[in-house]
Parts: structure tokens; C-alpha cells; sequence
């Protein structure tokens, strides 16, 4: 355990510009790494050149920092130990929210950033429920404290209340995880206990009739469990308790608590811990009995300040006001003579007064070592943490909270909650992500120069990372020569182009010692069921193996330096999974002595949620047609190497790149064209998903059917089959349930297609097909389990007020034939109402409950295959809408009648001629499901960015006026209290976001940045269709309708960009137009 108890594992992670890079580098000063005066300009772990271009973070990148730290020890004084700290830094924006939460699988606490002036922001909610969802030990760091002085010019005082604020505002976010997560604890405890008393009811039923009968009754049932309550006061930040750090990273300095609590408990002669505690809060220092007081024992003193106020607050402002604000070197001279500080001379008379308040500061209130000695106090040991985080890893559907409350079920299970380190330990890790490096950024061997005079002295060790930066005593083992099997494998990587991009797997170790003679060493993708065995057909696709490991890094930021092994509990990276690994997978070593694969034991980590879904899409082509392999082999380089980048080919054959923003999607661009494909390439316009769907309007236009009934279309093959079809749109909760649940539904269909003899290719197949099908949805959290997936469903319809729908929740549900579109969208079509009990319908299959008629779907005398038809047509028609083929949400289709006449198929050529009626009626089925859906009113349903800015008052009409030219709302504004700083939340429509940051940078002058994330669909309320008829809207305006139907233009850009007929007048103004002069 020695390694991995002086180790710790951390991420940090914060809102966009709240300095986390800048934060990291002076803790890279502290290990001289890089110069304490570039601390915060250099931007260390930025690596790629667009980064340090726009100033923010767009990968997440890793680096281990050593440090030693003094123990207390009554007899010795104080003892030195060693600390590793393996640190990542991830960025801010919300289009790299997926590299956020591939960081947060890795570690085990997190430094969350808050920028003190800014406050809680949309991404600093995301990050802490990111951190509390893999439950990570988090330390709130409140940054950026010069700007109350030098910006907001607020008093100590004012100062205070604001910081009292902020963290109130944090914690009231943690304890909303806190309560949604109680909740959900005691709606299962309910119904358990509701399960429990109906089980009791029934055993004394059942009692009762053995008493009468004679026989002796047994009582099975377990004690009914109270619901337990549990103590919340360790998820909030305190400062008394060590876990909030406040800091300024541009000027280098942080302190906690602790720091001023040590300093005057010496002065003052009181107890450390006593006065820490009243550090924060409505302390008070009594002048006259040079006690501590509180507020009840004011009396009417307002003159007295709190502690917090008049030990640390006075003093920072202090210095500020006398170096930066009013400079003033006499002062300057006392503050560095009474706090015992060895500054040069020349440096205090140095005119750069940032450089001035950095020597202060970072002798003062050293940044470095205040938040190193947090890390060590607040996070725990990877043997400690992994006992806790580990089993919710391996057992998502886990409820308890506290991992330590879990027994491990096997042996392996023991090694990773204990973090076993040694041959002994079976070797688990987990790769979180891929990331591609140039070979010419692998570190080399150094070739053995050959000398024909060898030097009297001892032969220097080749150049290696400064000793403070060098590898970790865990992480390297001895430095013994390679073999020559090593060596020559090493000479074949160093031969290629350098520019070639190489993948490496982003990983840690959980259990065991990986060196790169491990063998017997596989991969388990995340699809691989351990409830199965490994040679199962159903896990043969999700496991690979064994595999060799070409060579282990430790990462130092934009650097690698090779090891030759990496103990448990650290971050690393891996070469040599190339072709194996897809973006993330679980490394496993195959357990010694079992020779029964049945009997083998065996965990997936690596379920990784991306956390935000991508919606910009892309098409793709090089310019020189020859260079598409180049092109292609770029792409799936790119689609491992960024966890939130999708890269699909489409059924016309074009290729197209799916990306959570335009941020990303510039990012990615460059990418292909720089590094992995290397070839000039063409992308079209972003291409914005729409959603069709129809509403019951107050005023909508005469029924179009000839049949007389709105929605109703009868349609046939070769009048041979006759069938009717009604459309009507759903209740818009069963459409949320749906949308909700799509998850549940996949599961259902996913059981209902593959029984035990479907061979795993066919379901590979089939996860590839649900994954275009929904690649533009909203991840979202299924709100019910399989299990309760229909009778919730037919609860929502019989609470329908709507009398075709109120109290038919049975019927309606015992009538589903399909869902659509791909069998798992939001619109449903509904069986006959005359064959029910003969037809088997989508509940009876997928619930195993088989047809209560015997029959395998068909009634009377229809052939099978009419309704299986039909059902496709439904298919196409909800995956391609009428209105410009995009899918259909909210929709349900009736099929009232089938009619078949097998008198005019005839006994002559009756194969041929059932396959034309077959296909005959799956066109005609969608034409009757798309008139259907016209003869209701029809809309469109527009993506939206849910969009947050932060403005001052002086921009806000700007920011207001960029926001309405591209048909955006204001949802809600509020001032920032004690600052002007406006903070707003608006929606925006995709299709108009492109350019949006740009423009409203510019109108702004860079005053407001807006964050987008994408939040679903929301109806677009204006009828494609619709033209002024009446005389009210012919005289307002005009039979050419001189103001433009928004969603006309929507739909004709769309089906003019798929090539789909746009109708729409060549000449706008005949009588305007001139004959040109010969």
C-alpha cells in the first residue's frame, strides 16, 4: 500500500474562464516545471496552437506533480513526506462537456472552480453534478478574489457578504442533488413497503386457510426495514472544515482557514481548532476582553467586524491598496518587514506592481502549498476512495450511495475495492477516452553511442525530466535493460512518418502492477455483459484478446515520458490498443488457475456518458475525389480520439460528422485537415435537425378526406387488399413518455428481436441502425424500468381528459403494434379494434405473455405479412414526414380496416403476384399515414440551444438586440447582487446559432460570451401552409403576405437542400420588370 497511500487523483473542473489553467500553473511553478513569472501566461497545458490562440481549454490533459509535505509529530517535530498527485485539467466550454466526465471516471476528488464575481454558472452546476454523480470528493476554489478589489472596489465587509453568498448559492446546488437523490430513496422504500404490505395480506390470507385446514402456517416474510435517514452535513462546503480554498491564480496566492487559524493561535495563545471554526461566520473579536463573542453578545456594537473580516480580509485589501490600487512603498516596506518576507530590494522598487504582489503573495500565501496540503487532507488514498466510488462503477443500478456498505462478490472485486498492488492482484484498468499523438512526440530511447576511447569517469544516464518532474517512485520499477524483443520493436515504431498519428489509451489503474511483459491481458468493451461468460456469442464482439502492450507512459502535460510499469492508483497512458479499443474500454488480466471459462470473473468500467448530445452535423468530401480513403481513415481516427464526435456514412453515401457545437465543430475540422486526414476538404452548411408533427388548432381547414372523417384515408393493392388508416395526434404526455423512455423502448425491442439463437452479428447490426436512428435526440433519463413500462403507459392514457382517450388506457395499450420510427420513436400505431384477442400484439411479445388466441399476429384469414406491411409503411412514413422527410413525433395511426379479397389473387403465378401487392401496400400505407397527418394542422419542431450570457448593464441592450434579430426569447434576466452583472437565460434556435458568440462578441466588445447547450425541440406554432384568406388577413396583409412565414422558409431550406420539390414564384413582381435597353 505504500505507493498508492501517497498518492491522490484529481481533476479540475469549472465554468469557462474561471481560471483553472491558469490555477494549474502555478502549481506547475511550485515543481519547476515552468518559471513562477510565466505562471498563468504560459498556459502549460494547453497544448494544441488554437487553444493558446482563443485562450480556453478544448482537451483534457494530465500531469503527475510530486511535492513533500511536513507532518506534525509531538516527539520528532515533524517528519517529511512524500505526496504524487495526478492531476487533470479539463476544459470549461460546453461543447467539451464529454471530456469532462471522461476525466471525472479517473479520479477520485475534483477541484471545482468558481469565479467569485461570476458565481454559480450554468457549467459550474454540470461539473458539480458530474462530480457528484461518480461521487469524487470535491474542493470548492473560490478564484479571481483580486477582482473585488481592483473591479468591483468592494469594502472587506462587502466582501465578506459576498463570498457568504456565493458559497450559500453552491451549496444550495449540492443540496439539490441531495434532495432529488432522497426523494428517489424514499419513493423506493414506499414502494417496497407497499410490496411488503400486500405480501403480508396475502400470508395472512394464506394463514387463515391453513389454520382452518389444519396444516401449520409459516411466516417467510422479512421485518419491515424503516426508512433510514441519513446526515447531510458532509456534502456542503465549509471553510471550517479545510474543503474551500479562496485564491486569486493570476497573482499566486491561496489560503484556507487553517492558514490564518495557525498564525493567530500563536499570536493570541487559543486553541487552532476552536478558533477555525470561528474564522467564518458572525464571529466577533471583543476589544476590551480580547475574547471571541457572537452575535447575540453585540449589544449594539455594529462598529465590530467579524473575524473573518479583521484577521484576513483587512490584510489582503491592505496589501492590494498599497502595491496595486494606491501604491505606496513605505507601506509596502512595513508589510514585507512585518511578515518576515526576503524580498530584494530592487524587486520592491520594481514598477511592474503585479510582479511586486506576486513576490508578496507567493512567500505570504503560498497557492501552491495551500491547495497540495487540501488535496492530501480532503481526498482520500485511491484504496480509500475506490472502496467507495468502485462498486456504483461496476453495479450502475446500485442505490446505496456509500460504496463502503457493498461486499465484494469475488476475489476480483476485493483486489480493485482495496486498490492491491502486486502479481498477487489481478491487473484492472480503465480507459476513459483515446487521444492521438504524432510519433514524433513519443519519447525515444537513447541509442548507445559507440566510443572508441571510453571516459575514465562513469558514463552520464541519458536526459531525463528535472528531478522534481520525474517519473514517480509508484510508477517506475528499477531501470534494467530492455530485451531485445523490446528493443526491436522500439526501432520499428521510431521508422515512419513522424506526422503520423499514433493512439493512445487515457487510462488508470485500479488493481494490480501492468507492466508491458503483462500477458493474458484483454479488453472488454462497454456493451460486454459480465453476466455472461467470455466466450458467450453475445460478448464474443465486446472482447478482444489476449493483447500485447507496446509501451506505458506517465503524461506531463503536452509531454510523455516512458516507464517500464505503473502500480495501482495511477493515471497513465497506454500504447498499443489501437484497433482494439473503440473510445473506451475495461484492460483485465485473465484470472490464473481457472480453467472453466464459466467459472471466470470478470468487471466493466467503462460505462462513460458523454453528457452532452451533438447536434450540428456536417457533410464532408475532399476536394480531390482520389483522396476519400485518406479522408475516411481521418474520420475514424477522429471518432476515437474525441469522445463526443460522431462520424456516420448516411444512406446516400455521403460522409457527415456530428458535433456537440460550432466551437467543436471548428475544432474538429482542423483536426482532419492538419493532423488526421491531411487533405483539403469541402463541409457543407451545418445541417439542423427539424421534428414534424400536427396539432388539433382552434381553426384549421376543411376536412381533405373524402371519407369525411379528419385524419381518415383509405388506401389498397391492386384492390386486392383495401385497408383504412386514421391519423391523430397523441396527448403530449404520452409523447414525453415516450421521448423520455427511448432507452426502455430499446430494451423491449432489443429483447423482442434477439432470442438466444440470434447470432451477435445481427445484434451489432442492429445497435449501429438505433444509433443513426437517434443520433439528434436529448439524452435523456428513462423515468420508468422495463418492468414498468406498460402499465405506466396505459396509466397516462387513462388519465387523458380527451374522451377518445380517458379510461381506454387498457385497450389502447393491448392495441399497440409498433412504435416508430426504427421500431423506438415517439408515434404509435394501433391495431384493428375488431382483432383484438386474435392479433399478438407489441406488449404480448416483448412481456413473453405469447398470443392468448394461439396465433402469431394474424386475424380471420389475413396473411401475416399485410399487417407486418403495413407496419412498414408506418415506419417510412414517421422516419420521412411530409412536409421536408424529416421524422414525425407525437403522431398515432389507427388501422380501422383490412379487407382482403383472395379471389382475384388466382391460383396462376399467386407468389409473384403477392410480393407486387406486398410491396404495393407498404407504398400505399405511407401515403395514407402522410395525408392523415396533413389533414390535421401540421408544424415544425425546431432544435434549441438553451442559451446563458453574463453581460454588464452597459451591453445589455446590445446582447437583448443580437438575441431578437435571430428569433430568440428571453426566459429570465437577474442581477447579480453587489455587482452589475446581468446574468441571462434565453432560448435559441439552432438553425440560427451559427456566428451567434462571434456576433454578440463583437457587438458587446467582448464584454459577454454565451454558453449553448442543446435542450430538445420545441414547436415552431405557425402552420407551413398557412396564406391570408380571410378579408382581415388579406387587408392587413396583402394576397402576397408581405411578412415572411417563418416556418415556410424553414421547411423549403430543407427540402431544397435534400432536393425534394420546393414550390415557390421565379417571378416575384412582373409588372416591376423592364425590358432592357438593345
Amino acid at each position: 500500500m505504500a505507493a498508492s497511500a501517497s498518492t491522490r487523483c484529481i481533476t479540475v473542473l469549472g465554468h469557462v474562464d474561471h481560471g483553472k489553467t491558469t490555477f494549474v500553473d502555478s502549481l506547475l511553478a511550485a515543481n519547476n516545471i515552468i518559471s513562477a513569472r510565466m505562471a498563468g501566461k504560459i498556459r502549460y497545458m494547453d497544448s494544441r496552437e488554437d487553444e493558446q490562440e482563443r485562450g480556453i481549454t478544448m482537451e483534457s490533459s494530465a500531469i503527475s506533480l510530486r511535492f513533500k509535505m511536513m507532518r506534525r509529530d509531538p516527539t520528532s517535530g515533524g517528519t517529511a513526506e512524500s505526496y504524487v498527485v495526478n492531476l487533470i485539467d479539463t476544459p470549461g466550454h460546453v461543447d467539451f462537456l464529454s471530456e469532462v466526465s471522461t476525466a471525472s471516471r479517473l479520479c477520485d476528488g475534483a477541484l471545482v472552480m468558481v469565479d467569485v464575481v461570476e458565481g454559480v454558472c450554468t457549467q459550474t452546476i454540470a461539473v458539480l453534478r458530474q462530480a457528484w454523480a461518480d461521487r469524487l470528493r470535491p474542493i470548492l476554489i473560490i478564484n479571481k478574489l483580486d477582482r473585488l478589489v481592483t473591479e468591483l472596489k468592494l469594502s472587506p465587509l462587502e466582501a465578506y457578504t459576498h463570498l457568504n453568498q456565493l458559497l450559500e448559492n453552491v451549496n444550495a446546488v449540492m443540496g439539490a442533488f441531495y434532495a432529488g437523490e432522497r426523494m428517489e430513496d424514499d419513493l423506493r422504500w414506499r414502494e417496497e413497503r407497499e410490496r411488503r404490505l400486500a405480501a403480508r395480506a396475502q400470508a395472512d390470507a394464506s394463514r387463515i386457510d391453513a389454520e382452518a385446514s389444519g396444516e401449520t402456517p409459516t411466516d417467510t416474510l422479512d421485518q419491515e426495514e424503516e426508512f433510514a435517514e441519513r446526515n447531510d452535513e458532509d456534502l456542503y462546503f465549509a471553510p471550517e472544515r479545510g474543503n474551500v480554498v479562496f485564491a486569486s491564480a493570476i497573482d499566486g496566492w491561496a489560503f484556507r482557514l487553517g492558514t490564518f487559524a495557525q498564525l493567530y493561535a500563536r499570536k493570541l495563545g487559543v486553541n487552532e481548532a476552536n478558533l477555525r471554526r470561528a474564522l467564518w461566520g458572525d464571529f466577533y473579536l471583543d476589544p476590551k476582553t480580547k475574547r471571541v463573542i457572537s452575535q447575540r453578545q453585540l449589544k449594539g456594537r455594529t462598529h465590530l467586524k467579524p473575524l473573518f473580516v479583521q484577521f484576513v480580509l483587512d490584510n489582503i485589501w491592505a496589501v492590494y491598496e498599497n502595491v496595486v490600487v494606491n501604491p505606496n512603498p513605505d507601506k509596502v516596506n512595513k508589510i514585507v518587514t512585518s511578515l518576515s518576507l526576503k524580498i530584494l530590494p530592487r524587486d520592491l522598487r520594481s514598477k511592474d506592481t503585479r510582479t511586486t504582489l506576486q513576490l508578496i503573495f507567493s512567500q505570504w500565501l503560498s497557492l501552491s502549498t495551500c491547495t497540495f496540503q487540501a488535496v492530501v487532507e480532503i481526498v482520500p488514498p485511491p484504496f480509500t476512495a475506490q472502496r467507495v466510488r468502485v462498486p456504483t462503477m461496476i453495479y450502475p443500478d446500485l442505490t446505496e450511495r456509500d460504496g463502503t456498505k457493498v461486499q465484494p462478490r469475488n476475489s476480483l472485486e476485493e483486489d480493485i475495492y482495496d486498490c492491491r498492488e502486486g502479481e498477487s492482484a489481478r491487473v484492472v484498468a480503465i480507459v476513459s477516452k483515446m487521444f492521438a499523438v504524432p510519433r514524433g512526440r513519443l519519447p525515444r530511447k537513447e541509442e548507445k553511442k559507440f566510443e572508441l576511447k571510453p571516459r575514465p569517469r562513469v558514463k552520464s544516464p541519458p536526459p531525463t525530466v528535472d528531478e522534481t518532474t520525474a517519473s514517480v517512485a509508484s510508477l517506475t520499477v528499477g531501470s534494467e535493460t530492455p530485451a531485445k524483443s523490446e528493443e526491436a520493436s522500439e526501432t520499428a515504431e521510431d521508422e515512419g512518418n513522424p506526422d503520423e498519428e499514433i493512439l493512445l489509451g487515457f487510462a488508470r489503474l485500479y488493481a494490480g502492477s501492468l507492466t508491458l511483459s503483462s500477458s493474458e491481458l484483454y479488453v472488454l468493451l462497454p456493451k460486454y455483459n459480465t453476466s455472461l461468460p467470455r466466450t458467450h456469442p453475445k460478448n464474443k464482439p465486446f472482447v478482444a484478446g489476449p493483447i500485447p502492450i507496446k509501451a506505458l507512459y506517465e503524461m506531463m502535460g503536452r509531454d510523455l515520458v516512458r516507464v517500464d510499469a505503473v502500480q495501482a492508483g495511477n493515471v497513465f497512458a497506454v500504447e498499443g490498443l489501437e484497433g482494439y479499443v473503440g473510445r473506451s474500454a475495461t484492460l483485465c488480466s485473465a484470472p490464473v488457475g481457472v480453467t472453466d471459462v464459466e467459472k471466470e470473473d470478470w468487471v466493466n468500467l467503462a460505462a462513460v456518458s458523454s453528457g452532452v448530445s451533438p447536434i450540428v452535423r456536417v457533410a464532408l468530401e475532399p476536394k480531390e475525389p482520389a483522396n476519400m480513403p485518406q479522408l475516411i481513415r481521418g474520420l475514424r481516427l477522429l471518432s476515437q480520439s474525441d469522445p463526443c464526435a460522431e462520424t456516420f456514412q448516411q444512406k446516400t453515401g455521403e460522409w457527415v460528422i456530428l458535433t456537440a457545437g460550432e466551437l467543436h465543430l471548428e475544432r474538429c475540422l482542423k483536426d482532419l485537415r492538419e493532423r488526421f486526414a491531411q487533405v483539403e476538404i469541402q463541409a457543407s452548411q451545418p445541417i439542423v435537425p427539424f421534428r414534424e408533427t400536427a396539432i388539433k388548432a382552434p381553426e384549421m381547414l376543411p376536412v381533405k378526406s373524402p371519407l369525411g372523417q379528419r385524419g381518415l384515408y383509405k388506401g389498397s393493392s391492386h384492390n386486392i387488399v383495401t385497408f383504412t388508416i386514421r391519423a391523430r395526434p397523441l396527448p403530449e404526455s404520452v409523447t414525453t413518455f415516450l421521448q423520455r423512455n427511448v432507452s426502455v423502448i430499446k430494451r423491449l425491442q432489443r429483447d423482442l428481436t434477439h432470442s438466444s439463437s440470434s447470432s451477435s452479428s445481427d445484434e451489432v447490426e442492429d445497435e449501429a441502425r438505433d444509433g443513426d436512428a437517434h443520433r439528434d435526440e436529448l439524452v435523456q433519463q428513462p423515468t420508468v424500468t422495463v418492468d414498468e413500462f406498460w402499465g405506466a403507459l396505459e396509466k397516462l392514457f387513462d388519465e387523458e381528459t380527451a374522451p377518445e382517450w380517458k379510461g381506454k388506457g387498457a385497450s389502447m395499450v393491448d392495441r399497440i403494434r409498433a412504435f416508430g420510427p426504427n421500431g423506438v420513436g415517439p408515434n404509435i400505431l394501433f391495431g384493428r379494434e375488431d382483432a383484438r384477442g386474435k392479433e399478438n400484439p407489441l406488449r404480448n411479445r416483448t412481456s413473453k405473455r405469447g398470443n392468448p388466441s394461439g396465433g402469431e399476429g394474424s386475424a380471420d384469414d389475413l396473411p401475416p405479412e399485410f399487417e407486418t406491411n403495413i407496419e412498414s409503411g408506418f415506419q417510412i412514413a414517421t422516419f420521412q414526414g411530409p412536409l421536408c422527410a424529416e421524422p414525425m413525433e407525437g403522431l398515432s395511426f389507427f388501422v380501422e380496416s383490412i379487407e382482403f379479397d383472395a379471389a382475384q389473387l388466382g391460383d396462376e403465378n399467386r407468389a409473384s403476384k403477392m410480393a407486387q401487392v406486398s410491396g404495393s401496400l407498404i407504398t400505399a400505407s405511407k401515403e395514407a399515414c402522410r395525408s392523415g397527418f396533413l389533414d390535421w394542422s401540421p408544424r415544425l419542431k425546431m432544435a434549441i440551444y438553451s442559451c446563458d450570457i453574463q453581460a454588464s448593464t452597459d451591453v445589455l441592450g446590445k446582447v437583448y438586440g443580437v438575441i431578437a434579430r435571430r428569433r430568440g426569447r428571453i426566459v429570465s434576466e437577474e442581477m447579480k447582487e453587489g455587482t452589475s452583472f446581468f446574468s441571462i437565460h434565453a432560448v435559441l434556435p439552432v438553425v440560427e446559432s451559427f456566428g451567434f458568440a462571434d456576433d454578440i462578441r463583437k457587438r458587446s466588445s467582448g464584454a459577454a460570451s454565451p454558453q449553448l447547450i442543446f435542450s430538445g425541440y420545441e414547436i415552431l406554432d405557425k402552420d407551413p401552409y398557412w396564406v391570408p384568406t380571410t378579408e382581415e388577413e388579406l387587408e392587413d396583409l396583402g394576397e402576397k403576405a408581405d411578412r415572411a412565414n417563418v416556418a415556410r422558409i424553414y421547411m423549403d431550406n430543407v427540402r431544397r437542400r435534400k432536393g425534394m420539390f420546393v414550390e415557390q414564384k421565379v417571378v416575384e413582381a412582373a409588372e416591376k420588370q423592364r425590358t432592357l435597353k438593345r
